[in-house]
């Protein structure tokens, strides 16, 4: 068993470190000082810099203007983007994995030109009274004199206002049993921004409320087939989740060595703080922490690129997702209590951290549905899934 970083793949964490530091970092405070909004200049900036070190559209194949990265290389850069604080990751634009299976049109009108960061799509998913439950969704498309009128209301559409259209998740006919994908233009008549919450964290876009008023569209929006809209999403939920995983390890790496160097530096009683149990064992436990999740994250990740039965894929994932963000949540809040008052601070990184990463403990699958599907599996196939090897 090999467990070290390939050259290669050690160039490529390095390579993110660099970009995350030099065009990353320098727009935090921007972006908390504007309540989490970016000016176009800053984002046209961060854009550039994403394709001059060709790390734009990593998730996706080079024959569709990706980068062509493993799952694993995608955790070693997302593990270097997650140290950023305000989500400034989400800049390092990504285009939604289902956007892999549209047809030759699709791919030529909608991937591509995400790719190449000259449009952004935001993925429509949740509702008022749908969130962990998809069957509850109510946004309808249903088939009249053979075109689709499309009609709900979306919760939490991340970068809704940038984006220029949405993927969005719908039952056709109202039926629960045909989920579906469609891509909505945001330009078409019905489509409208209804109000942009105000959230927890700093994030440079907003997570807004989107409306759809008997949107027509045509069998040519359709992405996958009628009734197959829940497994691409389940297929872009596996992503995320290991995405999810990874910038949280990134997220507590950078708040540990933060508490560590103020730690080795800060006297108190004649003494170093760090060198008072107290704090050593926190900062012991949170490199111990990190540890434990990045051995899930990497294993998980690895496991994805050797292909295999993807329920089995969803069900590990499921598994870093719950564990790295819960951990995130552990060990910013030790870092923050080693800092003391500076911790409380905006200005300091782990206070942004200690708000960043609560919310990954809720999108994309809250920690409680989380266990539901690891406590699913464990019902269905064993314990062992998880606590035995790879091919048990």
């Amino acid at each position: 068993m090999d467990l070290t970083l390939a050259k290669a793949d050690r160039a490529l964490q390095a390579h993110a470190r660099a970009l995350a530091e030099q065009y990353l970092f320098p727009f935090e405070m921007e972006t908390e000082n504007n309540n989490g909004g970016l000016s176009p200049a800053s984002i046209t900036a961060i854009r550039q810099a994403v394709l001059d070190w060709k790390l734009n559209a990593i998730n996706h194949a080079k024959k569709d203007g990706g980068q062509g990265l493993s799952a694993f290389q995608q955790a070693l850069v997302q593990e270097e983007l997650g140290k950023a604080t305000g989500a400034l990751w989400s800049c390092v634009f990504m285009p939604a994995l289902p956007l892999r299976n549209g047809t030759v049109a699709q791919k030529r009108d909608y991937l591509r030109p995400c790719c190449q960061g000259r449009r952004r799509g935001a993925f429509a998913i949740t509702e008022e009274g749908a969130g962990s439950d998809p069957r509850l969704v109510r946004t309808a498309a249903r088939k009249r004199r053979g075109k689709y009128y499309l009609s709900g209301e979306k919760w939490f559409v991340t970068a809704g206002e940038l984006a220029d259209f949405f993927i969005v998740h719908a039952h056709v006919d109202g039926d629960e049993k045909k989920p579906t994908l469609f891509l909505v233009e945001k330009n078409l008549p019905g489509v409208r921004l209804k109000r942009s919450p105000r959230f927890m964290h700093s994030y440079p876009f907003g997570h807004p409320e989107v409306v759809f008023k008997d949107v027509e569209l045509d069998d040519s929006k359709i992405l996958g087939r009628v009734g197959g809209g829940l497994e691409l999403t389940k297929e872009w939920f596996v992503e995320e989740r290991l995405h999810i995983g990874a910038r949280c390890v990134g997220a507590a790496i950078r708040a540990a060595d933060t508490a560590a160097a103020y730690a080795a530096e800060r006297e108190q009683f004649g003494r170093k703080i760090g060198e008072f149990q107290g704090v050593e064992f926190m900062l012991a436990d949170m490199a111990v922490e990190i540890m434990a999740a990045k051995a899930l994250l990497y294993r998980v990740c690895w496991e994805a690129d050797r292909g295999g039965d993807p329920r089995l894929l969803h069900a590990r994932a499921s598994a870093v997702k719950l564990h790295c963000s819960e951990m995130a949540g552990r060990v910013v809040d030790k870092a923050l209590q080693v800092l003391g008052g500076r911790g409380y601070m905006r200005e300091n990184p782990v206070e942004r951290l200690y708000r960043d990463v609560r919310v990954d403990r809720i999108w994309e699958g809250t920690s409680e549905i989380q266990r539901v599907i690891v406590g699913g599996q464990i019902r269905k196939r064993g314990m062992k899934l998880y606590t035995g090897w790879v091919d048990q």
